[in-house]
């Protein structure tokens, strides 16, 4: 799948792919304000607020360095038969913001299509899970303090200017469970300055940073940090923990004697980590995420005219002679090989008109295509998901 925002990342901090991912800090800037604005606007962030019903911690609020109080900002609206619903109240947040606020939505992927779509885009390059928090501070409020992340991240800075300071590590790939807190920051300044609109930085597990709009004066500051989780060694271990199972010797209680089995279990660990590789335990991550949400397909609602790939990673097409093998999500499905083409189509991550695509790889792409929305692998292209990938995504016939 190609995406313009990943496309426009790439550019800005001088990568050629992901491999650079998680290896410095680099900072850089996009050239192109209309997709800057065409991936979320603080008017839009506030939209999404109003109309859906958030709770504490997905949504927060801070002033002075402190998290607001949900109550100064939330109301429960009752309806006529005295259902409660609780929702953010827009004019004590709007007052909040007026006085100089930060408002943070953690997961926007949940909430909007674009930020959807973009985090799929950035799953299939990656080949990680990731997510997107967006921030809105106003005038001249405060962000988080000093703090550091266990997992990568990419900022855009989409709207008005932030002032960051990025320091080194003072743990080497610290992780969210560690044998050390790691609560002491680094005195190593690696980057101090402002972000502005259309800026992009990269910022690697374990670096200290701060941000914040103290000094600013009136205005405000929207960007999104899209939190990029990579495997590592310990997560393979634990995977071999699990494999383990499989062997008698592992499912037996260890025996209290000093020493006694000992090498025998050394000897039967050796031999699980020579079974199952590093890659292996990649490979199979991909494979047994389980499927993402979508609105389900039903033929009362209207007929299926148009499909996208929403897998969280890229299915594995497998041609086997006279059958082809789709391979995602824990799924395996098994097609004539004459599916080949459709497949490769409709598996693309990229919108798929059926109507245009009968006309380039012939209309068996209709079936092949409700086999797969069936299965859950690709989903009925609803106008709200559509307009995740207007402007960012090409439709898979153009």
């Amino acid at each position: 799948m190609e995406h313009r925002l990943i496309s426009a990342i790439e550019a800005a901090l001088g990568w050629s792919g992901v491999d650079e991912l998680g290896k410095g800090f680099v900072r850089g800037s996009m050239d192109d304000p209309a997709l800057v604005s065409r991936v979320l606007t603080p008017n839009r962030l506030l939209d999404i607020a109003m109309r859906r019903s958030l709770n504490r911690p997905q949504f927060r609020c801070f002033q002075k360095g402190e998290e607001v109080h949900p109550a100064i900002y939330y109301t429960d609206t009752v309806s006529p038969r005295g259902q409660s619903m609780p929702m953010v109240n827009m004019r004590s947040l709007g007052r909040l913001l007026g006085e100089g606020a930060t408002l943070i939505l953690d997961q926007a992927n949940v909430f909007d299509p674009t930020m959807e779509v973009t985090c799929r885009a950035l799953q299939w390059w990656s080949h990680e899970r990731v997510q997107v928090n967006a921030y809105l501070t106003t005038n001249d409020a405060s962000g988080f303090p000093l703090h550091w992340d266990d997992h990568d991240v990419v900022i855009i800075q989409l709207a008005g200017e932030k002032e960051w300071e990025v320091r080194g590590t003072s743990r080497k790939v610290p992780m969210y469970r560690d044998s050390d807190p790691n609560t002491t920051p680094s005195e190593e300044i690696v980057w101090a300055g402002l972000m502005r609109t259309g800026d992009v930085m990269h910022i690697p597990r374990g670096h200290w940073h701060q941000a914040t709009r103290n000094g600013h004066g009136s205005g405000n500051s929207l960007h999104v940090t899209f939190g990029i989780t990579q495997r590592t060694g310990a997560s393979w271990l634990a995977w071999l923990a699990d494999w383990s199972r499989e062997h008698e010797i592992f499912r037996h209680d260890l025996d209290r004697v000093q020493g006694s089995g000992t090498q025998a279990l050394a000897e039967a660990a050796t031999r699980l980590i020579g079974e199952r590789s590093p890659a292996e335990f990649l490979a199979a991550y991909e494979q047994a995420t389980t499927l993402p949400r979508h609105v389900p397909f039903l033929d009362i609602l209207g007929p299926l005219d148009a499909v996208v790939c929403t897998t969280h990673f890229p299915p594995r097409i497998r041609e086997n002679g006279e059958t082809v093998e789709v391979v995602a999500s824990g799924k395996k499905i098994t097609l004539a090989a004459k599916a080949v083409p459709a497949l490769r189509l409709l598996l693309s991550g990229r919108p798929v008109p059926l109507e245009q695509a009968a006309a380039v790889v012939g209309a068996e792409v209709a079936e092949v295509a409700e086999i797969l929305v069936e299965e859950e692998l690709c989903a009925v292209l609803t106008p709200e998901l559509s307009s995740g990938y207007t402007g960012l995504v090409t439709n898979a016939v153009s």
